[in-house]
């Protein structure tokens, strides 16, 4: 029996060694791409291994009350000719000024001078910083919580139908928001607030809507106001989105097809849970790619997001362990602004 398996031992040993060969090569080069924080296949991992073998940093954040808030009110119907509705959240009495025509360089360049020269506290102090370079302002009061509509719109004498092609060297409409009272300058790190708001017209239609949200602090940043993408895992729209024409049509039909059934009194509103595990809350954003889809639990698992696959370089939490058992223990839910905290 020995000398059998010798001779057969002897006749395959090539084969045996090239096996013996490549599976040596794939150890070891799974043990090399672990090293540098690569993608290492299934095959080659660690059947105990949970948790990422590259620890994403953790982005430290600053909570910082911000008390401006603005929005559009009925974007559909916004043009240059027709104007536009604005509505102002504020928590402080404000000043809102609205340039219309503002100039895309100096609007940049103020800016930059808002960090190396002087804060940009006051509408007086933004168009100092842009040379008049505006061809129409507008200016309202804002009083504390007051959420009164504002509407805005060019003079008819001014006869302006669009803002040119594509490139443009004006910005339709940039809205400065800013502090009435010297008090609360000193009070409040963020003194202003700059949106930028494309509104269509004859030469382009894009739906209007705000570009950009600058933040203004008092020591002399600004930051550029981002959205977060939240995955939701329901997206169907509530019955109260619907227009009453299309919702009473859509209700006829289905009665028609013996389909239709009562509305409830109360709709529950749409849940953020993790995309991983469809259990635990929404919580921590991922970047660059400002994905918020993980919860906690699942955050330690990830170097490539979920969503997209972009490598994640930082992250950071919307609330800390210590809120979320406190919201947990008291039941109550409360809408937050957005835009309010950052």
């Amino acid at each position: 029996m020995a000398e059998v398996f010798l001779v057969m031992l002897y006749e395959d040993l090539p084969l045996f060694c090239i096996t013996v060969v490549f599976i040596c090569f794939l150890v070891t080069s799974g043990l090399v791409l672990g090293c540098f924080g690569l993608v290492v296949p299934v095959i080659l991992r660690n059947s105990e291994e949970t948790e990422s073998s590259t620890r994403v940093l953790k982005k430290r954040m600053r909570q910082v009350k911000n008390p401006f808030g603005l929005e559009i009110t009925h974007p559909a119907t916004a043009s240059v000719t027709k104007g536009v509705t604005l509505t102002p959240d504020c928590l402080e009495d404000c000043i809102l000024t609205c340039y219309w025509g503002c100039g895309v360089q100096k609007l940049h360049e103020a800016l930059q001078k808002h960090v190396y020269c002087f804060r940009i506290k006051t509408p007086q102090a933004l168009e100092d910083a842009l040379y008049s370079e505006y061809l129409y302002r507008q200016q309202y009061f804002i009083k504390k919580n007051d959420k009164e509509e504002k509407y805005c719109q060019l003079p008819e004498d001014a006869q302006v139908v669009d803002f040119g092609p594509v490139p443009r060297s004006r910005y339709p409409l940039v809205a400065l928001l800013t502090l009435a009272d010297e008090e609360d300058r000193e009070i409040y790190d963020i003194i202003s607030m700059v949106a930028v708001i494309h509104i269509p017209d004859e030469s382009y239609r894009l739906s209007c809507r705000i570009l950009y949200q600058y933040l203004l602090l008092a020591q002399g940043q600004y930051h550029d106001l981002k959205q977060l993408f939240m995955s939701a895992n329901n997206t169907t729209p509530s019955p109260s989105d619907t227009p009453p024409g299309e919702r009473s049509t859509d209700r006829s039909l289905l009665e028609k097809a013996g389909l239709a059934e009562d509305e409830p009194e109360l709709h529950e509103e749409t849940s953020k849970d993790c995309v991983v595990c469809q259990n635990g809350a929404v919580n921590w954003v991922l970047l660059p790619c400002r994905h918020t889809c993980l919860c906690d639990g699942c955050i330690k698992y990830f170097q490539q997001c979920p969503m997209c696959r972009q490598f994640v370089q930082e992250s950071f939490p919307l609330c800390s362990k210590k809120e979320q058992d406190e919201d947990e223990s008291t039941h109550i839910l409360q809408d937050v602004p957005p835009g309010r905290v950052f």
